[in-house]
């Protein structure tokens, strides 16, 4: 038997049909981190609440982070305070109360080389210092976050192997949050809501918002139909102006690559790089758990339609090449990369010359049709978004509710046990070199609400990084999805 925060096809199905027939307290559009951090915040309020998606969960923007929950040490370096200081806050109920299970702390290494300045490094260790008195204001402990040290070359090369030895003269060491992933992350906050009695309904696209409701289409029948609900948040992102015309999206994509471990010699901390003249700009050589290393990003303006999955541009990865490159002994090369991704941030236009110099701040704000519009921000501080939301909404239609609990909401667990026990093979690779199990896939379409395997290789596992893998993998994982479905 599955739990309450199980979702699979068979509840989608009949929550679908409730839904259609009943006036929710609160409608949310937009099943990424923000909408699923809203339903989380209202159905734990007590209130009935529905979401709906137009494609799956963490579809758009929330799949393609840099998957760190961090404290806003670019913000502090630009001068936003607050934006940082909300940052660190955030930082500190997800990693001590929220969800602990779900992030590690990140070592992060700021190397002494040539290429990095005397004036880069002297902003680095200065931000990296004011980043812990936020760290303390937070009530962060020292065991989850130790504050920063200088490093010797030593542990420098120790911590990252593949870091250039001439004219290395150690470095700032510091700590962040990282994510095991950011669309598990989203999966378990919209698994966490269903837990509270939200129904969570993906494959349902809206058409047109309203105050009390919006139209919708059921994606995989293509009925079309009426939700009903007391108020509605559009939490859609990037496509947040496609229902409320009174907003202005500037959507700035950022770029990662993806890299085998090895070619980095497997390092232990990420590498914090400084833009060739920047104090403010970083970028970041990230480990991952699956011996990989993600590096990246770059914020770029993203004018014209928005596509349903960005496309890295060839300047992007030529750029984030050259930045590695200027630390490490051994040049990397574009034919070496294993994968690249790319995500749009939602960012709201001010009129700024360039997308980086926009704020990272969030906007709540009513629409002119009487719904409640909530975009901007980042995936560190999606909790106080979604509580600033749902008070917005509650208090324009004076809907009767209690103060948000999700500051000291613990998020449910992420176990495969059920699966395990379920198949005799389960443990068994779905291929060779690709540590996903049968396990992982049917606990994906029964707990984790996957209906296709484009669902599970894109979003569950993340084996859609590398298109490689997710060729040789996709049949295994069709059969999978296939029969796990039809098992019901």
């Amino acid at each position: 038997m599955t739990g309450p925060d199980a979702l699979d096809a068979g509840r989608r199905s009949r929550e679908l049909e409730r839904a259609a027939g009943e006036t929710a307290d609160l409608l949310v559009v937009g099943g990424g981190i923000t909408g699923a951090g809203v339903a989380l915040d209202a159905a734990s309020r007590g209130l009935h609440v529905v979401l709906v998606e137009a494609q799956d969960l963490a579809f758009g923007t929330s799949r393609w982070s840099s998957k760190l929950v961090h404290g806003g040490l670019r913000y502090l370096a630009t001068g936003d305070v607050a934006t940082a200081r909300e940052s660190a806050a955030e930082r500190q109920l997800l990693m001590t109360a929220i969800a602990p299970h779900l992030i590690r702390p990140l070592p992060q290494l700021l190397p002494f080389l040539p290429g990095v300045s005397l004036r880069q490094r002297a902003a680095g260790a200065v931000g990296m210092g004011l980043g812990d008195l936020l760290r303390v204001q937070a009530r962060t402990p020292r065991r989850v976050l130790p504050p920063p040290r200088p490093v010797t070359a030593g542990t420098a090369r120790r911590l990252v192997p593949a870091l250039e030895r001439r004219g290395l003269r150690g470095g700032m060491l510091s700590y962040d949050g990282q994510l095991v992933d950011d669309a598990k992350l989203v999966v378990t906050v919209a698994r966490t809501a269903a837990a509270h009695g939200a129904r969570i309904l993906t494959r349902v696209r809206a058409l047109r918002l309203r105050a009390d409701g919006a139209a919708v289409v059921d994606a995989l029948s293509g009925e079309r139909f009426e939700l009903r609900a007391r108020a509605v948040v559009n939490a859609t992102g990037v496509w947040a102006g496609g229902l409320d015309d009174g907003i202005a999206v500037r959507p700035s994509r950022g770029t990662h690559l993806v890299l085998d471990g090895a070619l980095l010699g497997h390092p232990s901390a990420a590498l914090t790089i400084p833009h060739e003249g920047s104090i403010s700009r970083y970028v970041f050589a990230l480990p991952q758990r699956s011996g990989r290393v993600v590096v990246g990003l770059t914020d770029e303006d993203a004018p014209g339609p928005v596509p349903e999955v960005p496309v890295p541009s060839e300047a992007e990865i030529a750029f984030l090449l050259a930045s590695l490159n200027r630390v490490v002994a051994t040049p990397v090369r574009r034919e070496q990369m294993l994968g690249a991704f790319a995500g749009l941030r939602p960012l709201i236009d001010s009129g700024a010359d360039r997308t980086a110099d926009l704020s990272r701040r969030h906007l709540v704000a009513v629409s002119g049709a009487g719904f409640v519009s909530v975009l901007g921000g980042k995936l560190t501080t999606y909790r106080r978004m979604a509580e600033d939301a749902v008070d917005l909404a509650v208090a324009t239609r004076a809907i009767a509710a209690p103060p948000s609990r999700t500051a000291r909401l613990r998020l449910v667990e992420v176990d495969d046990a059920l699966a395990r026990a379920r198949l005799a093979d389960a443990a068994e690779p779905i291929a060779e070199g690709v540590p996903v199990r049968r396990a992982d896939v049917e606990y994906a379409v029964r707990v984790e609400g996957a209906l296709t395997a484009d669902d599970v290789l894109d979003r569950r596992t993340r084996i859609g990084f590398i298109a490689a893998e997710r060729e040789r993998c996709l049949p295994v994982v069709e059969q999978l999805v296939a029969e796990a479905l039809a098992e019901g």
